[in-house]
Order: C-alpha cells, then structure tokens, then sequence
C-alpha cells in the first residue's frame, strides 16, 4: 500500500461534501480524475470506501474507519509543512553577520542604518568577534558571512573581496594640528624616527606592515609595545604612547580621538577587505542585497 497525499486529500473531500462533483470542484480537478485517485486508493486498500447513489455518496463502515487517521495524517502534515515553512521565511529574512570588534563597532553602524532603511522587512544581526571566531562561526553554520582581511581562505570558506583600504600612519595631534586635513599623505620614511606601537607579530595585518617598515626604512622595530586591538592602538596613541600604522577602516573610529591620520605612499599600500561564506551555501536575497550595500558604503568610509 502506498496512499498518495492526492489520493488522500480527494477522499476527504468527497467525505466532507458527499458529492463527487462539487469534491472535484473544491480539488480543482475533473470529476472523472477525482473518481480515478479514489478508484486507485481503493484497490490499493482492498475494499470500497463510499456508497454511490445518484443523488448521494456516504462512507462505508472501512471509509469511516479510514476517516480519522486520514483526517489526522493530513493536518499533521500541513502543520508541519506551515511550520518548515515559516521557519524558512524567517531565516531568509534574517541576517547573521560576524565581524571584528572595530569593524563591528565603527564600520557596520552606518551600513546597517543604510540597509535597514532599504530592507526594513530583513532582521541583522551582529556578532563581534576575533578573526579565527569570524571564521568559525561561518563554518558552523551560527553566521551567514563574515567580514575582515582574511589573508587566505579557511577549508570550506569563500572569501570575496568587497572594499579595499591603505595603510596609514596614525600619530598624535597637537593643538595646532586641528584645522589639519581629516586624512593626509606622508611617506614611509616620515616613520624612521617615529617611536612605533603596532599589533603582536603574529596578527596577520601587522605581518603585511612589518614587511614594508623593512623594505622601506629598513626596520620593524620588533620590541616595540603590541596592543591587541585597533582601538587600544588608537587610544595608546592620543596618549602619547608612540606611532602605529593601521588600515583606513580604522578612520572612523580615529575621527573620535585627538590623532592625526595619513596615507602611507611611496609605496601606497592597499589591503582588500573580505566576506567570507560557507563554501556552496545558498546565497539568499538580502545577502546579496546587503553586500551590494557594503561595497556602496565602503568608499566614502576609508577616506
């Protein structure tokens, strides 16, 4: 025995209404292909299910038997199918991003309150975390995307570009330095006698900086006091604690101190700035709504 849900649905319609035609109507079938799928269920079933007159069909004693459990089996189904389905709806209206605390905290404000106005009926949420955590959520499936300077990709990830920032010194401004330029230029070698503070030597942005302080003005300066942070960076150096050099994506949160800000040149560095996913997820609307959103933002937050 093998009962289709068609099959099923068409014996509930004929034992509700009591009649074949308006059943078939309900069912937006033909009558004679309604009468086929009960036809079909009762020989599978091995005996009738109605009483057909010409002006009335009743149940017989097996289709009342058979009545309940279909009756139950159906509505089961469809509550489970309602459920799934709103499950799924809610998912794809639903946004998980995880990020690093300083792009979380002084990038993603103002691209959410951007997006948000466009895609009201999409839920975000945000969790900050440090970048092996970024991917780890990504991979387990607890966020859709990720956002950093993931140098190279994670086994199982994408990573896509999505904006691209420079390297810039970050140095401590003076009282006379306040009608100075929101972000400046200066060369690498305005760093050779700056006392330096930077990142420990394993994050992978200070490594890339670490190489152009040497081929540039020939050192990295490898004692100097690490913070783990940008913003611990950026606060160390209103304080006077020394130099650090740092991607333009920390301008934001630069603007909220007293320090002044200048793209490194000769050379000009850049630094592309990811969204990693899961390898083969589904790439659902508002991801690629709110991506499109972030390329858009990006620009005019690194300058």
């Amino acid at each position: 025995m093998n009962l289709s849900t068609r099959q099923m649905r068409a014996f509930l319609q004929v034992a509700r209404l009591g009649n074949f035609t308006r059943a078939a109507e309900q069912a937006h079938i033909t009558q004679a292909g309604l009468s086929i799928l009960i036809r079909e269920m009762e020989k599978q079933l091995g005996c009738r299910l109605f009483d057909r007159t010409t002006r009335v069909v009743t149940l017989t004693p097996a289709g009342r038997r058979l009545l309940p459990v279909v009756e139950r089996l159906v509505t089961d189904l469809d509550d489970v199918a309602a459920q799934l389905g709103a499950e799924g709806d809610e998912a794809r209206q639903t946004l998980r991003i995880a990020a690093t605390p300083l792009v979380s905290s002084h990038l993603l404000p103002q691209v959410f309150n951007t997006f948000r106005q466009a895609h009201p009926q999409v839920n975000l949420r945000l969790f900050d975390a440090d970048l092996r955590d970024v991917e780890a959520m990504v991979t387990a499936g607890d966020a859709d995307m990720g956002l950093g300077f993931f140098f190279k990709a994670a086994a199982g990830l994408e990573r896509t570009p999505v904006g691209r920032f420079h390297l810039m010194r970050v140095a401590s401004s003076a009282e006379e330095d306040d009608e100075a330029p929101v972000i400046g230029t200066a060369p690498w070698s305005a760093l050779r006698s700056a006392e330096l503070i930077g990142l420990p030597p394993g994050n992978p942005i200070q490594k890339v900086i670490d190489q152009h302080l040497v081929a540039t003005i020939g050192r990295a300066n490898a004692q100097r006091p690490t913070f783990n942070f940008f913003g611990t960076l950026i606060s160390m150096v209103e304080a006077g604690f020394g130099t650090a050099v740092m991607p333009t994506f920390a301008l934001a949160a630069c603007r909220r101190h007293r320090v002044r800000t200048d793209v490194l040149v000769k050379p000009k560095v850049g630094l592309d700035f990811y969204r990693i996913a899961k390898r083969g997820a589904h790439e659902t609307e508002a991801m690629q709504a709110f991506v499109a959103t972030l390329e858009k933002a990006l620009p005019a937050l690194s300058r």
